[in-house]
Parts: C-alpha cells; sequence; structure tokens
C-alpha cells in the first residue's frame, strides 16, 4: 500500500480527500488552544474559566460522536462529512464574534460537534481498503487527519500576528479563528462533489436497525447499557464544573436540571437498545457464530482510546498554556514549542496502523503502545522549571508518539468488528476518547499539570494489563481482499464469535 500512497487515483483519491476533510476539522477543533491566555487577558477570563473551556471543547462530541455514528450508517460518509464541515463555520464564527466567557462557552460547546467528524471517515477508509491493509489507511487517515492539530497551535498563532494591523496592533486571534469555518465550509461543498461512499459496484451496507448498536447476545446488551452510562456521566462531570465557585455558569438549580436532563437521555437511550434488541432480549432471535462479536472486545478499545486519544485531547489543550508558565515564555512561542506534541500525528499514528498490520498481532501492538503511552505520561509528571527545555519537548514527544500510534492501533481493529455498524461501534470508541479528554481535563482543572500526567500514566499502565490479559485477536484481521459476499463479510468483519 505505501508504495501507492502518494497517487491521486481511485481509493488514494479518496484517502486524501477524506483525510484533508479530517484535517480541517480539527483544525477548527483546536483552534481555541493556542489563544488560550492571550483571550483569556483580553476578555478579563479567570484561570478555571480558560481550563474550563477547554473541557466545553471536547464536551458535545461525546454525544455527538454517536449520533454522527447512525447518520453516517444510513445516510453514507459523503452526505455525513459535507454537512459537518459546512457546519464547522457557526461555532468558528461564533468564537471568533464571543465578548464573554458565557457566549465562548456556548461557542466551544457546540465546537465539540465539529470534532465528530473523525468517525465518518473511519466507515468511509472500511469502504475503501481491504482488511489487511485497514491499520495502514485508517493510521494514514487518522494521523495526518490529526495534523490538523498542529497546523492550529503552529500556524494560527503566526496568521494571528501577520495580521494584527487589522486589529490595531495585537494578535488579531478573532480572523484566524474565523477563517478555520469558512475553509472547512468551502471544502465541504468541494467534498460533496467529489467523492463517492464506495467503489462503482459495492453496495454500502447499511443497518438493519436503526436508534441503537444491534448486539449479539444478552451479555454484550448489558455491557452496552453500562458503556452509554459512562458517557452520560462524563457530561453529568462537566455540568457539575460549570456550576463550580469561580465558574458559575450554572446555577445549582440549573445543574440539577441538566443532570435530570442528562438521566431522561440514558432512559431513552436504553430504550431504543431495547427496542433494536429486543428479539434477541426475549429469546425470538439467535445469532449464527459467524455473526456473533463480543462486545467486551468493544469495551477493551473504548479503554484504549480514552488513554490514547483521551490523553492527547487533554495535552494538546493544555500544553501551550503548561510551556508558557512552566518556563516563562511567550505564548506564540509556548505554542509552537507545544505544536511538537501534534506536530508528530504526521508519522506517528500510521506507524501505529502499520505495525499492527505488519507485526501479525493486533493484540500485542496494542498491548506495547499502551504500555509506551504509561511510561512517557509518568516521566511527563517530572518535568519542571527547572528542566532544560529541550529535555521537556524530547519527553513531550515521546508521550506523543505511544498515544498517537495507540490511536492508530487502535482503529486499525475497529472496523473489522461488523461492516454494516462501522459507523455506531466507531462512533462509541470514539466517544470513550472524549470521556477521556472531558475526565483528564476536569482532573486538570482541579489540580495541575504533575497530577495530569501522572494520572494519564497509570490508566495507561492499567490498560496494558487490560489489554495482554482480556482483549483477543480480531478474526479476519489480514484477510487480503475486501469482502465480496454477505457470507464472507460476516466472516471477516467479526471480531471473534463469543464463547
Amino acid at each position: 500500500m505505501l508504495k501507492n500512497l502518494f497517487s491521486f487515483r481511485d481509493r488514494y483519491r479518496i484517502l486524501h480527500q477524506t483525510w484533508f476533510a479530517f484535517f480541517l476539522t480539527f483544525v477548527c477543533w483546536f483552534n481555541f488552544a493556542p489563544f488560550a491566555t492571550t483571550i483569556g487577558k483580553e476578555l478579563s477570563l479567570a484561570p478555571e474559566q480558560i481550563k474550563t473551556l477547554g473541557i466545553c471543547n471536547l464536551a458535545l462530541t461525546i454525544p455527538a460522536r454517536l449520533i454522527i455514528g447512525m447518520l453516517l450508517d444510513r445516510f453514507g460518509p459523503r452526505i455525513t462529512y459535507s454537512i459537518l464541515l459546512v457546519f464547522a463555520a457557526v461555532p468558528c464564527l461564533a468564537t471568533a464574534l464571543s465578548q464573554d466567557f458565557n457566549q465562548l462557552v456556548i461557542s466551544r460547546l457546540l465546537m465539540g460537534i465539529v470534532g465528530s467528524g473523525f468517525v465518518v471517515g473511519i466507515r468511509m477508509v472500511a469502504e475503501w481498503f481491504p482488511p489487511k491493509e485497514m491499520g495502514s489507511a485508517q493510521g494514514i487517515y487518522g494521523g495526518w487527519g490529526n495534523f490538523g492539530a498542529f497546523g492550529a497551535e503552529f500556524a494560527l498563532p503566526m496568521l494571528a500576528i501577520a495580521t494584527s494591523f487589522l486589529a490595531g496592533g495585537g494578535s488579531n486571534w478573532r480572523l484566524a479563528i474565523a477563517l478555520t469555518g469558512i475553509i472547512a465550509a468551502i471544502y465541504g461543498v468541494i467534498y460533496f462533489n467529489t467523492v463517492q461512499d464506495t467503489p462503482t459496484g459495492k453496495v454500502y451496507k447499511r443497518p438493519k436497525k436503526n436508534g441503537a448498536l444491534e448486539v449479539t447476545s444478552v451479555k454484550s446488551f448489558w455491557a452496552m447499557i453500562v458503556s452509554n452510562f459512562g458517557l452520560i456521566f462524563a457530561l453529568g462531570l462537566l455540568a457539575w464544573r460549570l456550576e463550580q465557585k469561580n465558574i458559575h455558569f450554572l446555577t445549582l438549580s440549573q445543574m440539577y436540571l441538566v443532570w435530570l436532563v442528562l438521566a431522561g437521555l440514558f432512559a431513552y437511550q436504553t430504550y431504543k437498545a431495547y427496542e433494536v434488541n429486543k428479539e434477541l432480549l426475549t429469546g425470538k432471535k439467535t445469532y449464527a457464530p459467524a455473526q456473533r462479536y463480543n462486545f467486551s472486545q468493544v469495551a477493551i478499545l473504548e479503554f484504549t482510546y480514552v488513554t490514547n486519544f483521551g490523553s492527547e485531547l487533554a495535552a494538546v489543550s493544555m500544553l501551550p498554556a503548561f510551556f508558557e508558565k512552566t518556563f516563562a515564555l511567550e505564548h506564540v512561542v509556548a505554542a509552537m514549542i507545544a505544536a511538537t506534541y501534534p506536530f508528530l500525528n504526521l508519522v506517528s499514528r500510521p506507524s501505529g496502523g502499520v505495525i499492527s498490520d505488519k507485526f501479525g498481532s493486533r493484540k500485542w501492538t496494542m498491548t506495547i503502545i499502551s504500555a509506551g503511552i504509561a511510561v512517557g505520561y509518568l516521566m511527563a509528571h517530572f518535568i519542571n522549571a527547572n528542566w532544560p527545555i529541550g529535555l521537556a519537548i524530547a519527553v513531550t514527544m515521546f508521550c506523543a508518539y505511544f498515544a498517537q500510534a495507540g490511536c492508530g492501533a487502535t482503529y486499525g481493529i475497529v472496523p473489522l468488528i461488523k461492516k454494516e455498524a462501522t459507523g455506531q461501534i466507531a462512533g462509541n470508541v470514539g466517544a470513550y476518547g472524549n470521556f477521556g479528554g472531558v475526565v483528564y481535563l476536569t482532573i486538570y482543572s482541579l489540580t495541575d499539570a504533575p497530577t495530569l500526567f501522572s494520572t494519564m500514566g497509570i490508566a495507561a499502565m492499567i490498560c496494558a494489563f487490560m489489554c495482554a490479559f482480556f482483549l483477543k485477536e480480531p478474526q479476519g484481521s489480514f484477510a487480503g481482499a475486501p469482502e465480496e459476499s454477505p457470507e464472507s463479510s460476516n466472516q471477516q468483519s467479526t471480531i471473534l464469535a463469543e464463547e
């Protein structure tokens, strides 16, 4: 595959157009981080408010990835991605025009929806590449798309400084943020008119039932319900943070109201899950071994994504301010140094997918990479002002490599679970990345950077243990050709028949 990577024909053209769509959503999603301290000073925000905005940026991505996953499986990636790119202009312009903390909270909550774009490309790439190349293709899609976080942290401050004459001499962060949304919307129109969901002659498979994920055993049903509760919990945690002192975006009664709404949402999710899986739960339907998949394996992948992508979200959101304060740097310089973390996405996430393809064991690839994440963040715990800044950057890049390679390895497995439900499964796993980001940034907002780093390191250590002892090797991981029939589809896209 790699020898044809720079071809712009057939499936490689789709890959390049799709990773660039992802790239633009990440530029938009992370366009606040490099300007956090500047915006804080201009709008007189407290440090706790700035940290809270970082959490808001991630929050709605949790339900959005689930909803986008369902829409994706029903309508296809071409329409879904195009609409999402056009929508990106709304929160970007809202952020650029914000005058106070409350307006920023609303705009960054909306921006979280844009962060769900990653899920769409997972299905698009899975439709165009065979299982044996899945890790490499998904790694390139994810890694080069994630490079948008680097684009935001490195290029946007320079753009803001270059256009400062239009803002009376100060950093023109408003124009820089607004432009990201406008460019994304233009590309959304281009994407709609130049791609197709599947290769010519291949049928786009849709789930037979919509509204919730279809599982294949009663045990998996209850595991899915517990999984759904974890995502609702993360949103409840954000509501609690928005009510705390020095924030006061919500009153105590409003926080309770949000919790009540979230409880209602969880009840509705549970009802829809029951409705979709009613025949299974009542014993009227059973699945042949080739059609089954074990949801516990999905749950482990959710945990791996907490530890790799969740930690990446937290790190990218807090590193500019961390370097600025720890080493007393100018915010533009600090943002550029912090950008070394997302910069590695260009090679690290694809390498995770390639290693997963070439190593011959996706299970042990995931285990070793998770252990590397643990080592990196536990080293980062000790960074302080007495360190040479070069060493601090090196440790940061060590963390970045393993966290991002872990993302590539995770999504080398996800599309192999059940092809027709790839969007929903990818949405669930992706949402847990945001769950991790929300939890980690909440811990950071209440403590400090060393505590955050050690927490992420310990979580990754536990994850490595879980992968080593409980993650099973997917069946059909290294098949040489795309599915040609419903029977082969079931066999190649099943993660492991339940025992």
